[in-house]
């Protein structure tokens, strides 16, 4: 497995037999080593040799996700399937034909007896509180006074009038009959809408009563749940009769009849109550039937699922091949690492004994000029780190890659910004419980965040180990210092006392009493000291500047590797010699004066010689002189520095334009040694490559390369300088946390005060310090490797090499479910 290039990748051409094709597409889809081309991208899908048998698989998948929703809906779990023999696929479509219609006529009857049950329901609560309106109109004199009411002619005269002042067609007058009513069931929303139109419509012409029903109702039409009311509507004749009817239709009431003699409403009661625990029985038989079928289904619905899905993508992959004349052979075209052409060919032989054939498939190379896809074979520790240089671009195929760097460089840079290792532990412990529990969240189905987290566990795992080994060089544990790896070189100007009683340590200072400096890292004493931020600034400034320069190069180091390995010795002369003499003759030069300035303890300040090694590089550098020889040294890296940008910009496009003239020459004269044919078709090809080649627009894309990169040197470089900001605003937060939250709290005597101060100092620290900022650092991190890194060398202008596999449609279809 090599990660620096992708994995070496080969044309192939396969004719294969076509009664054995589909074994072999089935058994090159169990390898996941070819990608293959897709030969008839002129047709549509319907007009592709196995389109009937797509349509068909599709129709079954169709079929097995209905199977799946029926069992989700049933709260019943798909249970893994036992291996078994594998079913023959037509009488598996046969068999899911049959378990639909079956499960749609229980699901029909069971629909059927449903309504009914809701109806009977409602029916019985109307009986039950249609018996409670009725008696509570019995004062109105049984009716006699809401009786003479209604029979007033005036109203009944209003009653007739249309809303519209239209005329009618005159009636009979009107005979006074017995009052009717309607009873039923409304929504409890629709209760205040249906009373004013029946008022309306009626001109008041109408008694109304209502009962609210205290439990939900499922309603008959939608089997949903609701709030729904019982009425009863008094009327006179036979038009507000239709009227109310038409009303009730269009809310959506449920009438129902109400006898109004009290034996016969017992009886109708006592019907209703056997009606119901009748079509209970036989629902819960349904139910129980209906049950037994879904656990056989979902016995055997993920092998089912499994099975139509492969089919379904083998005859798709079918579909790609195009048909030999005789309609015998079938060829297909794909891309494959060149390491695994053994394992195909014994697939290729297999498939051939297997299906009985007595031809076995041409295996043979392709050569082409077309890029080739890029492939990486990752494991699970470095596929998080692939995908991060694949979010920025796919390499182009066989250039090198930053992941096996990025392995190293992304958790290191990370740490820079990120350095306790107090927190570098409470990450570690959490990249390890999903380390140690993966198989656990590999197989369950996570949520975004939780999915990201596990996904890069390992990441999370490296980048906890740095944050600890730089936690020990910034001597940092929750912003406290230790002394863990020997005593400190500085004590207190009264030796009497501690460092820790020390007035001094913020006012006078320390005083070094040991030549042997502090083991590994910080000095402990330096935190807490009158001169902690500008020592920690100027170290980690300096820092940041030596680690940026340091990647920067490496950057313009792989894409010297690059050229040589694609014999490119343009970009090595014009591209990669000026610019590493560019960024080094200024920046490190910067970065060989900061290691000097350290190794000498000498104080010139450095900012003054890089600003006049340009405004003055001739005079006298006086104190800030930090060798013998500088300014001769300056006046050489400057002198580098200007010739390199004239470098980079001309002699590459005017060597392209050389080389072209040249070729075209060549051409040319090359088309006395061939035919008429051959003359005509090189002419062609010579005016195609001419039009492709314009030295301006070459000139052009040089020019803005150079200008790139000369003002990229100098904001990158400043770029890298986040590394100190973020490590200086992670320490004072930190700081801040424990000295003004815990410390705080720890001056008070009271228990619950101490406990307080502890939940919000812990809260504090896990929700800014291990949450926000360790996705703040990561995406810085993350926008070093991808702009001030990866842009020296990486093009990312490939594409990725998507096999045809079945492991991934067993991936798709636990993602289903």
């Amino acid at each position: 497995m090599d990660l620096f290039r992708s994995e070496e990748m080969v044309l192939v051409q396969l004719i294969m037999p076509a009664e054995s094709a589909h074994d072999t597409i089935t058994y090159l889809a169990e390898l996941s080593l070819l990608q293959f081309r897709d030969l008839n991208p002129g047709k549509s899908p319907f007009q592709r040799t196995y389109a009937n048998q797509v349509k068909r698989y599709a129709e079954m998948s169709r079929k097995l996700r209905f199977f799946h929703d029926q069992v989700a809906k049933a709260g019943k779990l798909a249970y893994r399937p036992i291996m078994e023999n594998v079913t023959n696929l037509d009488e598996l479509d046969h068999k899911l034909g049959d378990l639909e219609s079956e499960l749609l006529e229980i699901n029909a009857n069971n629909d059927k007896l449903q309504s009914s049950q809701s109806e009977l329901m409602e029916l019985k609560l109307v009986l039950q509180n249609g018996a409670t309106l009725f008696h509570s109109t019995r004062h109105l004199e049984n009716g006699q006074q809401l009786q003479s009411v209604l029979d007033d002619p005036s109203l009944e005269e209003s009653v007739s009038r249309p809303l519209l002042l239209e005329q009618e067609m005159q009636t009979e007058p009107t005979k006074h009959g017995r009052l009717g009513f309607i009873t039923g069931v409304v929504p409890k929303v629709k209760a205040l809408s249906f009373e004013r139109i029946l008022f309306r419509a009626t001109r008041g012409n109408m008694y109304l009563k209502q009962a609210p029903i205290d439990e939900l109702v499922i309603d008959p039409a939608t089997g949903e749940k609701v709030e729904k009311i019982v009425f009863v509507v008094f009327f006179s004749g036979s038009r507000a009769r239709t009227k109310i009817t038409k009303i009730c239709e269009a809310f959506g009431a449920n009438r129902y009849p109400f006898p109004e003699e009290p034996n016969r409403l017992w009886q109708m009661k006592s019907e209703v109550d056997e009606r119901l625990s009748e079509l209970q029985s036989t629902l819960d038989a349904g139910i129980y039937h209906r049950n037994n079928v879904l656990n056989n289904i979902g016995y055997s619905l993920e092998k089912w699922t499994l099975m139509v899905k492969k089919e379904k993508a083998v005859y798709h992959t079918l579909n790609m091949l195009s048909v030999d004349v005789t309609r015998k052979c079938l060829v297909a075209e794909a891309w494959c690492p060149v390491s695994a052409k053994p394992k195909i060919q014994d697939a290729l032989q297999r498939a051939a004994y297997d299906s009985n054939s007595q031809v076995n498939t041409i295996f043979q190379i392709l050569y082409t000029k077309e890029s080739p896809p890029t492939f990486f074979e990752t494991n699970k520790f470095t596929s998080a780190f692939q995908e991060i240089v694949d979010a920025y671009g796919v390499g182009r195929y066989q250039e090198a890659n930053p992941g096996c760097f990025t392995i190293i460089t992304f958790p290191f840079l990370f740490a820079v910004m990120f350095g306790d290792w107090g927190h570098g532990i409470a990450l570690l412990l959490a990249a390890l419980y999903l380390i140690i529990n993966e198989k656990k969240f590999g197989s369950k189905q996570l949520g975004d965040i939780m999915n990201m987290a596990y996904g890069g566990r390992y990441v999370i795992l490296l980048m906890a180990i740095f944050s600890i080994y730089t936690g020990f060089i910034y001597n940092e544990f929750f912003s406290v210092p230790f002394e863990i790896f020997g005593k400190s070189a500085y004590r207190c100007r009264d030796p009497s006392s501690s460092i820790a009683s020390c007035m001094d340590a913020s006012t006078a200072g320390l005083i070094k009493y040991s030549s042997t400096p502090y083991p590994f890292g910080v000095d402990p004493v330096w935190h807490g000291s009158r001169s902690e931020l500008p020592f920690l600034n100027s170290m980690k400034m300096k820092m940041s500047i030596l680690l940026g320069i340091a990647q920067m190069n490496l950057g313009i180091v792989l894409s010297y590797f690059n050229a040589k390995f694609f014999h490119s010795a343009i970009d090595i002369w014009y591209q990669f010699i000026p610019q590493l003499l560019f960024l080094n003759a200024l920046f490190g030069y910067l970065s060989f004066l900061i290691i000097l300035k350290w190794c000498q303890g000498s104080k010139p300040d450095l900012y003054h010689v890089m600003i006049y090694m340009f405004l003055s590089p001739i005079d006298d550098l006086g104190e800030n002189q930090l060798f013998w020889g500088q300014r001769p040294v300056q006046i050489v890296l400057v002198l580098l520095a200007l010739v390199a940008v004239p470098w980079m910009l001309l002699p590459k496009p005017l060597t392209l334009r050389k080389q072209h003239l040249q070729k075209a020459r060549g051409q040319a004269y090359g088309v006395l040694d061939g035919s008429d044919t051959e003359d005509l078709d090189k002419g062609k090809e010579y005016e195609v490559e001419g039009e492709e080649f314009e030295f301006s627009e070459v000139l052009v894309h040089q020019m803005i390369h150079t200008i790139e990169f000369v003002l990229g040197a100098v904001s990158n470089t400043a770029s890298y300088l986040r590394l100190w900001a973020l490590s200086l605003a992670h320490a004072q937060l930190s700081a801040v946390f424990y000295d003004r939250v815990l410390l705080f709290a720890w001056e008070y005597s009271n228990p619950v005060i101490k406990l307080v101060g502890l939940f919000v100092f812990a809260a504090c620290t896990v929700g800014v310090l291990l949450i926000m900022e360790t996705l703040s650092a990561f995406l810085h991190a993350l926008r070093l490797h991808w702009v001030e890194f990866q842009n020296k060398f990486y093009l990312g202008d490939g594409y990725k090499f998507h096999p045809f596999s079945f492991n991934t449609l067993s991936q798709d279809y636990e993602d289903d479910t």
